[in-house]
């Protein structure tokens, strides 16, 4: 048993995965009980041609390999949840799997751009694990779309929750973490760890 897993806890993995400047990073750290883990860097003039910066107006830095933060659920069972965040920018497509492997589950945020949603969906549904798509609403968008449209401009199966969401928000973001882990199969005795 790790040493800060008590008796009964389990361990959860979740992964959080989408397109370039969504949100990953910032759902992350709002909920993160811990200081979270960025790998972040500056946005350069190398990235120029490369990557597709449409819609994240303001975007500054871009997430190079992951995001780790953890959430403690006191509902019984009592569960540590261990979030781990995907870069979004294809070039870093090729590093999901490996920071997917052992996730229970997923959060596929979205903000809207729904060209931009279709390989983290793909990527979540080939996972055969339970996931969500998170519509993050922390944009001023007057052409952002509800979760029904989103839903359906994504051919989303209506088993899978779809949530409106502000990343910036702990509870909000608490709120698509609960809807995910109530799908979830429940773990074996020692749970999943990350």
């Amino acid at each position: 048993m790790p040493h800060d897993q008590r008796p009964g806890e389990w361990l959860v993995k979740i992964l959080v995965t989408g397109g370039f400047g969504v949100g990953k990073t910032t759902l992350v750290g709002a909920v993160s009980e811990i200081t979270p883990l960025r790998t972040e860097a500056g946005l350069t003039a190398a990235g120029v041609g490369t990557d597709e910066l449409t819609g994240a107006v303001g975007k500054t830095t871009t997430t190079t390999a992951v995001d780790f933060g953890r959430i403690t659920f006191p509902d019984p069972p009592p569960m540590k949840v261990f979030l781990f965040g995907t870069p979004g920018q294809p070039r870093f497509h090729s590093m999901w799997q490996k920071i997917a492997h052992g996730a229970l589950g997923t959060v596929v945020v979205d903000t809207g751009r729904l060209a931009a949603s279709f390989p983290a969906l793909d990527f979540a549904e080939k996972l055969r694990v339970p996931f969500v798509v998170a519509v993050n609403e922390f944009e001023d968008d007057p052409r952002r779309y509800t979760p029904d449209e989103v839903r359906e401009a994504l051919d989303v199966h209506e088993r899978v929750p779809v949530i409106a969401f502000d990343a910036r928000d702990a509870r909000s973001v608490a709120t698509v973490l609960h809807a995910l882990i109530t799908s979830l199969p429940a773990p074996s005795p020692r749970g999943a760890r990350p």
